[in-house]
């Protein structure tokens, strides 16, 4: 259906982990989580870059796969398998540094965002927020479920970002969704291990319900 290596992009955040942030990876690369958005952009970069050589190391030793937030340097340097980058940042720059097979997405928050950066040859988008989101209060306001059919005829794979949980991922999928991106959830979740499967479930009936809705 797309480029993108899996449905569900767990995004990190070491103040929300109710455990080490490692320890939470691990967990959920162990579920079978395989697609992990290194985030946590308030570190200093050496701590970060620290941080990331560790994230690595859990992230391939479960063939998962790494995007770095942010910072295409760093992204090279871990040899992690793309990066994740804000809204008007220049995509063929970071082709140009990580090479064709890299994977490039972008954040965005509306249709224009989507538009340029399909345009700019990004791999994906995050389209936020969908949903009100617990982690960022206020952030917003709310696009809602219609937004991500609007956005995927532009013709990129689109995930959506903000407030999703399993009841909602599916509804995302029929909608039109490549995947969803779960940061807050995930993060605070007492077992991360069964959140991660109920998202898989929820986005894989999803995926049933759209094919039956297409036949």
């Amino acid at each position: 259906m797309s480029a993108i290596p899996a449905p569900l992009l767990v995004v990190t955040d070491r103040h929300q982990a109710r455990a080490p942030l490692l320890e939470t990876v691990a967990a959920i690369c162990a579920a079978g989580g395989r697609w992990i958005w290194f985030r946590d952009r308030d570190l200093d970069p050496g701590e970060r870059r620290r941080l990331a050589e560790s994230l690595s190391g859990v992230v391939r030793s479960s063939d998962a796969f790494l995007t770095v937030g942010g910072d295409i340097e760093l992204a090279a340097s871990v040899a992690a398998d793309g990066v994740h980058l804000p809204s008007g940042a220049s995509v063929s720059a970071a082709r140009r540094r990580l090479g064709a097979r890299a994977l490039i997405g972008v954040s965005a928050h509306g249709l224009d965002d989507v538009q340029r950066a399909t345009e700019a040859g990004a791999d994906y988008v995050t389209l936020s927020p969908i949903f009100p989101s617990s982690s960022k209060p206020g952030y917003g306001p709310a696009l809602g479920v219609s937004a991500i059919g609007t956005a995927a005829r532009c013709g990129v794979p689109v995930l959506a970002l903000g407030g999703i949980t399993p009841s909602r991922a599916g509804d995302c999928r029929l909608m039109g969704a490549a995947g969803v991106a779960v940061m807050g959830d995930l993060m605070r979740a007492d077992d991360p291990a069964r959140l991660v499967m109920a998202h898989h479930e929820a986005f894989a009936e999803g995926e049933h319900r759209s094919a039956h809705r297409e036949h």
